[in-house]
């Protein structure tokens, strides 16, 4: 079954091993760029990841899920969300334009299957 639409599994391909069990590659991660329409959010109390992703990415279906993309999108990328951020840090948000455009984009899925390959 491939990965649901807008999932982090997007960037994983499904390999077998010689018993037959199928196991995910390694996802490559979304890596942040400067970009004129990035956001700065300051962490404040009760913030999460999926909060930010949800007030921020709204307009995507299931915008709370797309926690990853935010994790990822930082210079120095978030690799444990269930660690709680700490209020006053400045989190980079990408748009929901760089969210479809660059993050979800068929260019990028060749480009993973073909480093992953």
């Amino acid at each position: 079954m491939p990965p649901r639409r807008m999932s982090r599994h997007t960037f994983t391909l499904g390999v077998t091993d010689e018993d037959d069990r199928l196991t995910l590659t390694d996802r490559v991660p979304f890596r942040f760029v400067e970009r004129a329409d990035t956001r700065q959010h300051r962490v404040g109390e009760g913030d999460t990841l999926q909060t930010l992703a949800g007030r921020y990415l709204a307009p995507l279906p299931n915008a709370c899920r797309l926690w990853w993309v935010i994790a990822d999108f930082q210079p120095e990328p978030i690799h444990d969300p269930t660690i709680a951020v700490a209020p006053g840090t400045v989190l980079h948000i990408p748009s929901v334009r760089t969210v479809l455009e660059e993050v979800f984009s068929e260019e990028r899925r060749e480009q993973t299957e073909e480093s992953l390959a």
